[in-house]
């Protein structure tokens, strides 16, 4: 919840898992906003660059590793079957496996334990669901179209079945694919981004909490409030007191 990523060029790869949050990072000209249970690969020798501050809710496991010339179990780039961001089947273990990983790290010693431990993450990855099947392209598609909508959309009164008039289909159904894809619902889809938009609005000063609502899509500031307490733990003038100043002192 502090900062943003480094711009940086490296020579190792890197696989990132958000647990918690949104990490919006951009590789090279390829801008990526990794969401809560997915994953992304940052390819050897590629620009990586975050593009704006942690949100507050933010919580994400990085590891780097390389593939020596003495290691041919380790993952070459024709040799990955891996997509580059995509969501995880099992969250959880993976979260089990990071944690494994950072336990056996603590013993200040190269192990087998860990290659075999990043080996797993990796397995764990390639197994992402929708890539299997081609019949849930469509559906992939759709819901990428709503993420777009709410994207450009927030600050509107839109809400599940108006997206879907929008976009033809049964509002079920999008709600269905939109969490396959996502793992959120449109609804909490909606909030997170509201919230992130009322985020930087509050670094305003002159911006009243009324305000800030009503340009986030809110047209009843206790209800704001609580929406925005729930994603950031944070109310919205606890958040304006403390990252107002810190905004202001580093501009």
């Amino acid at each position: 919840g502090v900062g943003r990523h480094p711009a940086r060029k490296l020579t190792s790869w890197e696989i990132i898992f958000v647990e918690k949050g949104t990490l919006t990072i951009q590789e090279e000209n390829t801008v990526f906003e990794v969401n809560e249970g997915e994953s992304l690969l940052l390819w050897p020798n590629r620009r990586h660059v975050g593009i704006e501050d942690f949100p507050a809710d933010l919580k994400f496991y990085w590891l780097h590793f390389e593939r020596e010339n003495n290691q041919p179990d380790l993952p070459d780039a024709s040799l990955l079957a891996i997509e580059q961001h995509c969501s995880v089947r099992d969250p959880q273990y993976v979260i089990a496996l990071f944690r494994q990983f950072l336990s056996e790290q603590e013993k200040l010693q190269r192990s087998q334990a860990l290659e075999i431990i990043l080996l797993l993450i990796l397995q764990q990855v390639s197994l992402s669901p929708g890539y299997e099947d081609k019949a849930d392209d469509a559906g992939a598609a759709m819901a990428w179209k709503a993420k777009q909508l709410i994207r450009t959309q927030f600050h509107l009164p839109i809400s599940t079945s108006q997206l879907a008039k929008e976009l033809h289909c049964n509002a079920d159904y999008l709600g269905r694919v939109f969490r396959r894809t996502f793992h959120l619902t449109l609804t909490e889809a909606i909030h997170r981004q509201r919230v992130r938009a009322a985020e930087k609005l509050l670094l305003n000063d002159a911006a009243s909490l009324t305000e800030v609502a009503n340009r986030c899509g809110f047209n009843d500031v206790g209800y704001f409030r609580q929406i925005f307490s729930k994603h950031t733990g944070l109310t919205p003038a606890v958040w304006k007191r403390r990252y107002c100043k810190e905004h202001i002192n580093s501009g």
